[in-house]
């Protein structure tokens, strides 16, 4: 699969910079272990809607075992059929998934970076997060609504509004960021791949890391 940035939007220069150089303990205290973990990846898709940039993300269905309504991108983990989890396997995954899971034409889609594998010990998934550019938008809905419930659009100045920004903290005390996006609360491994991507592209704002939220917010 080719990983071009070839002919991106301007705006989208200081995210595919970050990409090139941003090193894995920047992006995660979480780091995939030697061996084991579970590979996947999950597509981070920037578009271009009538608010300006924005990011393409969907709510899990309210019924699942885990993550039942938690906003996150489209992903999961690689098929045999992805190919090598060390070369483009990933990407095609992300794809893939994006695919299963919103109905997106996947040839809309340009892939301008892959960022280093992250891990989610709760789950023992290695995630490859890729960088995608919808660069020819096309129609999008849940696929399966037992596994989605929405699928909708984030612009990117809602994500960098520090009124929107928190922190959410977890029952069992773990804390991390979050972002307060219409009625969705997006936190966990989204929120915190989000964050790192607005800090390292140039595009965070000010916020208040003592405003506090728990999990089970609601606007």
């Amino acid at each position: 699969m080719t990983v071009t940035a070839a002919g991106l939007p301007e705006w989208l220069t200081p995210v595919e910079r970050a990409a090139r150089t941003v090193e894995p303990h920047q992006l995660s205290r979480f780091l995939p272990p030697e061996t084991g973990g579970r590979p996947s990846a999950v597509l981070v898709l920037f578009g271009e809607g009538e608010q300006g940039p924005e990011l393409l993300l969907l709510e899990r269905a309210g019924n699942l075992r885990s993550h039942a309504g938690q906003p996150s991108f489209p992903g999961g983990a690689l098929d045999a059929e992805d190919g090598d989890p060390q070369g483009d396997g990933p990407v095609r995954a992300a794809l893939r998934e994006a695919e299963e899971e919103t109905g997106l034409d996947p040839s809309g889609v340009q892939v301008f970076a892959v960022l280093p594998r992250l891990y989610i010990p709760v789950s023992g998934f290695v995630v490859t997060p890729v960088l995608g550019w919808w660069r020819k938008p096309s129609p999008v809905t849940p696929v399966d609504p037992r596994e989605t419930a929405r699928v909708f659009a984030v612009p990117v100045a809602e994500l960098t509004d520090p009124g929107n920004r928190a922190t959410a903290v977890h029952p069992r005390g773990h804390v991390g960021p979050a972002f307060l996006v219409g009625s969705a609360m997006v936190w966990g491994f989204t929120a915190g791949v989000i964050d790192r991507i607005l800090h390292y592209a140039g595009w965070e704002r000010p916020w208040d890391r003592d405003r506090r939220v728990p999990l089970d917010w609601h606007a």
